[in-house]
């Protein structure tokens, strides 16, 4: 057993700190009392000047797209920030479930075949990730890419026929039957911008009727970001799901739609369910291909690679591309050329003597666009805003990977720093610590369904966060005591 004595505790309810022993019994907390030290532990933790909280909760986590979960399963850069739960399956694509075994909707994040894919359910995902001891609590939405796409059979753009429909709905169901939170889209992404509403309510209404989570990337988060959050907010009214809107953020040079998006949000908070999930920073990542003009990546990534090589029409993307500052755009990770990760393109366009137009146009070529670019994009004041908003929950977006074979990778705060940063934020502007840790415990643990974890509460999982001040000084993961900086 192990015990902390004398700890303030915050519980994760909201209620106010008080001073108490905390007492784990294998992988739950067996008491919460007063001078437990006359009983027999293995181990006791003096929490003079500590203050104890539940494990945070990440409700957006990438791990999962870019298998880091199977090549970095201590999930460091998480575990070190206090979390203890992360939740996969976002923006419409996910480990499972799946039907023939392939990946194939992961390919824009990670190289799925250095993957051995021994799973195809949801439960046998689980088992797999125990058996390679993973040092996170991993919970998962169903895909809706994922599973349309092994239905469809391709990336075809096209609507769902009512016995494809039937389909979905009986590998939607066991997916749920076996722990799934619910339903996943990302109508910005190319697999389902063209998703019709009627298709995805028919499968969204079948996840509310059983309790589930629908969470979604928006369709347009710059001019028709508003149109996009009056969808959400409509599927969540017809269906009467919870719903959570995936990195809503405010776009430089948008912020007039943005204002407006929340604007629609906080009227709706009376009679809606709708939440969206944030982070303490101004950088984003997106798919190299979404710089092409809208009416360029409409299609396939083989279809979006003719265009970029028909003059004609690589002449028009051209034209187009030069309005925009590419410059400042950094390389967040490029498939087989590793080399090209960190760098701006304005490094690269001097180091290649080409404008940023025509290096953004070789770079989609050479990686069959599958590279990222990160952007420092986002309004600061919005990003603050957020964090302290009635409907926010907070998420990395991010995923804890290992270092590449050539040891470059791109640095980014929310990997490593989004919830101590969160935690920083917060107490600076006198925000009760109470109201702070409920938002990353037991409120996402209430809209996701997750089971004896968000509070410190007997009974519960021991996930606790030891702090000293706003920095992580210890967590105890299942009852295990874990070192920030260390995977032991």
């Amino acid at each position: 057993m192990l015990l902390i004595k004398q700890v303030k505790i915050v519980d994760g309810s909201g209620s106010k700190p008080f001073l108490g022993d905390i007492l784990i019994n294998g992988q739950k907390i067996s008491a919460i009392g007063q001078n437990f030290t006359k009983k027999k532990t293995d181990e006791v933790i003096d929490g003079l000047g500590l203050t104890a909280v539940p494990g945070f909760i990440d409700v957006n986590n990438d791990s999962d797209h870019y298998l880091g979960l199977f090549t970095n399963p201590a999930q460091t850069d998480f575990v070190d920030q206090g979390i203890t739960t992360v939740i996969g399956g976002q923006c419409g694509a996910s480990l499972a479930p799946l039907i023939y075994g392939s990946l194939a909707s992961l390919d824009q994040w990670a190289d799925t075949e250095r993957i051995n894919v021994d799973w195809v359910s949801v439960r046998e995902l689980k088992q797999v990730l125990q058996r390679i001891n993973l040092e996170v609590n991993f919970e998962t939405l169903a895909g809706y890419s994922t599973i349309r796409r092994d239905i469809v059979g391709s990336t075809e753009i096209r609507d769902l026929t009512e016995p494809e429909i039937q389909i979905f709905l009986k590998i939607l169901n066991q997916a749920l039957n076996e722990g799934s939170l619910g339903i996943s889209t990302g109508l910005g992404f190319l697999e389902s911008k063209f998703t019709p509403y009627a298709e995805i309510k028919k499968i969204v209404s079948f996840v509310a009727k059983r309790g589930g989570v629908y969470t979604t990337h928006l369709r347009d988060e710059r001019d028709g970001l508003v149109r996009s959050v009056e969808e959400t907010l409509l599927m969540s009214k017809d269906t009467g799901i919870k719903t959570v809107i995936s990195h809503l953020r405010s776009f430089r040079g948008y912020e007039r739609q943005f204002n407006e998006a929340l604007n629609l949000i906080d009227k709706s908070l009376v009679d809606s369910n709708v939440y969206f999930n944030t982070n303490p920073f101004t950088e984003t990542i997106f798919p190299i291909y979404s710089y092409l003009p809208y009416w360029a990546q409409n299609e396939s990534a083989d279809v979006m690679l003719k265009n970029i090589k028909d003059p004609d029409k690589q002449k028009k993307i051209a034209q187009e591309l030069k309005t925009m500052n590419l410059e400042e755009l950094i390389i967040a990770d490029a498939r087989d050329q590793e080399s090209l990760i960190g760098k701006s393109l304005l490094e690269i366009s001097q180091n290649r003597q080409k404008d940023a137009v025509s290096v953004i146009l070789d770079i989609m070529e050479s990686t069959k666009m599958r590279a990222r670019l990160m952007s420092k994009a986002l309004s600061a004041d919005a990003v603050s805003l957020l964090l302290n908003h009635p409907r926010s929950l907070i998420g990395t977006n991010s995923a804890s990977t290992l270092r590449s074979k050539m040891g470059r990778e791109l640095k980014m705060e929310r990997r490593t720093s989004t919830f101590t940063k969160y935690l920083e934020i917060l107490s600076s502007q006198g925000i009760p610590i109470e109201s702070i840790i409920k938002k990353i415990t037991s409120q996402p643990a209430q809209i996701f369904g997750l089971k004896e974890r968000g509070l410190i509460k007997e009974g519960y999982f021991a996930n606790l966060v030891l702090l000293k001040n706003t920095e992580v000084d210890k967590v105890i993961f299942n009852g295990k005591i874990k070192l920030p900086n260390s995977s032991s």
